[in-house]
């Protein structure tokens, strides 16, 4: 699994193409600030590994981004262009949806963009070295 993750003092999204037909049905535009924005590819081997281990190790990743740029609302993003290798998108949703339970009951709030779809993107990220983080989980 890979991990891009942006410390944004402003994100937003709108609908763009539909890209897959197991998309999201009611796909609405979002708007945050002062969020964790976590661009997540799942890769096939991820889907080898017991779920709740790769949960809890993007769930723990999540929360120490979040620590270090003192922010409680975490963006999930699908964004499988960080690797060749793709896990399927029933997998991906039931690691979503793990990791953003974990994270809600460790009080953070939790935003999801839209499965599916690309979508416009608008991000205000401040420039000092927190505010980037990579990680292959």
């Amino acid at each position: 699994m890979k991990v891009l993750c942006f410390y944004a003092d402003h994100f937003s999204y709108t609908i763009g193409d539909k890209n897959h037909e197991a998309a999201d049905e009611a796909a609405l535009p979002g708007r945050f600030t002062a969020c964790i924005v976590a661009y997540i590819h799942v890769e096939e081997e991820d889907e080898a590994l017991d779920l709740r281990s790769r949960e809890k190790k993007l769930s723990n990743h999540l929360k120490w981004v979040a620590r270090k740029n003192n922010s409680q609302q975490i963006v999930l993003h699908s964004f499988a262009h960080l690797s060749d290798s793709k896990a399927s998108i029933h997998f991906t949703r039931e690691l979503f949806a793990a990791t953003r339970a974990r994270l809600q009951n460790g009080d953070y709030q939790v935003a999801e963009t839209p499965f599916g779809y690309f979508l416009n993107l608008n991000m205000e990220a401040p420039g000092h070295s927190m505010a980037r983080i990579w990680a292959d989980l």
